[in-house]
Formats: structure tokens, sequence, C-alpha cells
């Protein structure tokens, strides 16, 4: 089956003065229909980055994008607008996402509008729909965002995704900014509308709890490069990568009877702007050597299981 999304060493360099600023360096990836991937790392990594090069946000400075089979990587104009109608994204920040001058339901209305394709009543029943979708009541629809609370926010950021029926979305982050108790609303909201319509997402988190509860497979990216790629089960089951195990010892437990055992890491952060060739992470990496220097390549060490370590066969 055609994967809904492949990513072949996909590049998104930023010009500084310093220099030239490795976003997203050499990322390759697919994604089927109806699954997620989840996409973690520390603040800084390229996550969001890489989402947003995907839909065109940014435009990739190297590689390729497929969707369904088509290269979408350089497109402009009317090919570009149909290729965005099909690819959408649910941004962190529900507030800032919002016009605060639109109502709820000229917020939902908007793409579809833009699209040309349906009636104004159309449109209409198209919004209640949505509304209903997320769970939005109807007499918020003349209410402006400051109205709302940040779970109502988001699922209004949701029904507008979701309002020219995409077939893969972007999720930035989208519960990184709400309570907990709200962030389980809509992950659970997420998940049955996946179930429901076949969606295919890409979901950026720093947050492992909520990337093993979402997500079916995980990549781990490091300074702009994946690090490590599996199964969401294997991955915590199986960490391989020393960042990836540093990762998953940060997450926090409950049980008191086997506290967790923190992977403390030290050194300097690399800095991301024209590094050179080598391991990103070997200045933080007590197992590094000499050979850490030299281009890592990415190896399937197991079936579905990628690591770009260049001592991982020694250290496994």
């Amino acid at each position: 089956m055609e994967p809904v999304i492949q990513v072949e060493h996909l590049k998104k360099y930023f010009s500084t003065p310093r220099g030239m600023l490795h976003a997203v360096d050499d990322v390759s990836f697919t994604i089927e229909k109806g699954k997620t991937l989840g996409v973690v790392g520390e603040s800084g990594c390229g996550k969001s980055t890489l989402g947003r090069t995907i839909i065109h946000l940014h435009e990739a400075t190297d590689g390729k994008i497929s969707l369904e089979g088509q290269d979408v990587t350089k497109l402009s104009g009317k090919t570009l607008r149909e290729a965005r109608e099909k690819m959408q994204i649910i941004f962190q920040d529900p507030y800032s996402s919002l016009d605060p001058r639109k109502t709820i339901r000229s917020t939902i209305t908007e793409p579809l509008k833009v699209s040309g394709k349906m009636s104004k009543a159309e449109i209409e029943r198209k919004a209640d729909d949505l509304m209903e979708l997320v769970g939005i009541d109807q007499r918020l629809r003349l209410a402006y965002p400051h109205e709302l609370d940040g779970g109502r926010r988001q699922r209004v950021g949701i029904a507008r995704a979701l309002a020219l029926d995409p077939k893969f979305i972007v999720c930035d982050e989208p519960v990184s900014a709400l309570d907990v108790s709200i962030q389980a609303q809509v992950l659970n909201l997420l998940k049955l509308l996946q179930e429901s319509k076949g969606l295919t997402y890409m979901f950026v988190t720093h947050d492992m709890s909520v990337v093993k509860h979402i997500s079916d497979d995980i990549c781990v990216m490091y300074l702009g490069q994946v690090v490590e790629k599996c199964g969401s089960k294997e991955l915590f089951r199986n960490p391989l990568h020393p960042y990836t195990k540093a990762l998953l010892s940060a997450i926090p437990s409950t049980n008191i009877h086997k506290p967790m055992k923190r992977e403390i890491l030290h050194g300097e952060i690399t800095s991301p702007i024209n590094p050179k060739p080598g391991c990103r992470f070997a200045a933080r990496c007590k197992f590094a050597k000499e050979v850490c220097s030299q281009p890592q390549v990415q190896e399937e060490v197991s079936t579905g299981h990628f690591v770009s370590c260049c001592r991982i066969k020694e250290l496994g």
C-alpha cells in the first residue's frame, strides 16, 4: 500500500549571520494511512520545522516530499493550494493561532469559503457538522477566542484543520498548552477522529508519555537529525540510542518502590550552525570515541528498528 506521506533526505536550512543553521538535516521516513508518527526530542531539535516544511509553511532546502505517491516538494500556485487542502496543521498555542477578530463560526468557515467549492448553504451545514464533530456547542458559534477556555479553542483549531477533509495532519504539540485533564480529552478526540475518518497524523511533542499514548511509530530527533526510529512499543521496551535512553529516563514515575534511574547528560550542545560531520550527540555522550567524529549511517539493527550510531553494535 502506498504511504500517505513519504519524506526522503529532507533538509531545511536557514541563513544566519554566522552561517547556515541546519534545522532539519537529511531526514527520511514514511507514514502509512491511518497511522500516527510521533516525533520527539528536546526544544530546538527541529520537530516543528520538520512538520512545517512537509506542509509547505517552510520551503524545503533539499530532499523530496510525496503525498499519496505524488511529488509535492516544489509546488506553487494552484497545485500548491490543492496539495495544502490535503495537508493541514493543528498549532501548539490555540489562542495565538486563532484570529481574535473572527467568531468561532467565521474561523471554521474561512477555509471552506477560500476553497470556493461550496455554496453558502453548504458551508453553513458543514460548519454545523464540524462543530458537532469536535464537541463545540452551537451556542458558541458567535463567540470570540478570548471567550473560550484553552480546550475549546483547540477544538476550534481541530475543526478548522478538518474543514477541507484532509488526508494528513501535522499535530504540532497540540496539547502542551492545555491542562492535564483537558489534554486527555483532546488526545482522545484526535484518536476518535483518526478512526472515523482514516486520518494520518504526524504528532510533534516533547512529552514522552503523550507520544506513547497516541503513536504507532516514533522518530527521535536530535539537532535536526533522526537518531532512532521504530515502533512505539519497541522504543519503550528496547531503546538503543544513548539520547533516547536519556529521554525515557526523564519520564516521571509514580512507582515509589522502583524509582527511575536517571541518565544525566553532561557537556555542551553542539551548534546547529555549520555543524561538523559526525555524531551531533557525541559532545554529550558518555560512550563517545574518536570514531564518532565520522559521518553517521542509519542502520536497521532489528526489523523496523533504525538507529544512527556508529557504536550501536558495540554498545548493544
